[in-house]
């Protein structure tokens, strides 16, 4: 798992990020969607997490649900096209999951991949790490 030396958050190797702070886990024509180490400390504290229905349809960058924390509510973004497959029934009880452990527990939605084609517009984890560095140093 990489760090980003300037930020200390976590970004494995093997996912693929959105400008949004999603990432995307792919697994056999599936996508395991959830948000970044990132995201879930700039949210704080997460009270609730609002999940689709199972075989709901999205297109990339569409929402699909949202998180809110004491600070904010934020809203989520496919990270590609897709037929919602599985939800993380665990969140809505246990919502802190998604602050504990984002890539793995904390994990949201599984999409069953509608377009292929659209991975490669997702980052790589060392442009992610870029990105988020560069979002640290503007609130230094």
């Amino acid at each position: 798992m990489a760090e980003s030396a300037e930020s200390g958050f976590k970004v494995p190797q093997d996912l693929f990020y959105t400008k949004n702070h999603e990432w995307a886990r792919i697994e056999d024509g599936i996508a395991v969607v959830g948000i970044t180490d990132y995201a879930q400390s700039q949210l704080g504290d997460i009270t609730y997490v609002e999940l689709p229905e199972e075989g709901d349809d999205f297109k990339k960058d569409a929402v699909f649900g949202t998180v809110d924390s004491l600070k904010t509510v934020a809203e989520l973004y496919a990270p590609l096209s897709g037929s919602v497959v599985e939800i993380n029934s665990e969140l809505p009880n246990n919502a802190e999951r998604v602050n504990e452990d984002p890539y793995q527990e904390g994990w949201i939605i599984k999409l069953e991949i509608g377009n292929e084609s659209e991975l490669e517009e997702l980052m790589p984890a060392d442009q992610y790490l870029k990105l988020i560095s560069k979002l640290s140093k503007k609130k230094a």
